[in-house]
């Protein structure tokens, strides 16, 4: 299995343990927007758009930007990397507390 792939299975299974929280993965098809983060969350009723990046992996510019139109309508955004899944972690917790 791809680094990138199960890096996210890491990510859904975290975010399975959550109360309060929805997520589902964006599958982009030859029909879907480009450049939509890989997994889409709701938790505590905040909007989360979660792009998933082997260590290896890069951002396109595309990514990036939604990333930042999401976190400019006051969502949450990340591109997440394994050396920051800790981090967002913590994040996660916090947010989605009772």
């Amino acid at each position: 299995m791809a680094a990138e792939k199960q890096f996210e299975n890491k990510i859904k299974k975290f975010l399975e343990s959550l109360p309060h929280t929805w997520y589902f993965k964006y599958w982009a098809g030859p029909y879907s927007k480009s450049g939509i983060p890989d997994i889409i969350c709701c938790c505590n009723g905040r909007f989360i758009g979660i792009e998933v990046k082997a260590e290896n992996g890069h951002a396109s510019e595309l990514q990036k930007r939604n990333i930042e139109l999401i976190q400019g309508a006051k969502g949450i955004g990340y591109i997440l990397y394994p050396k920051d899944f800790e981090s967002f972690r913590k994040d996660m917790y916090k947010l989605c507390k009772d």
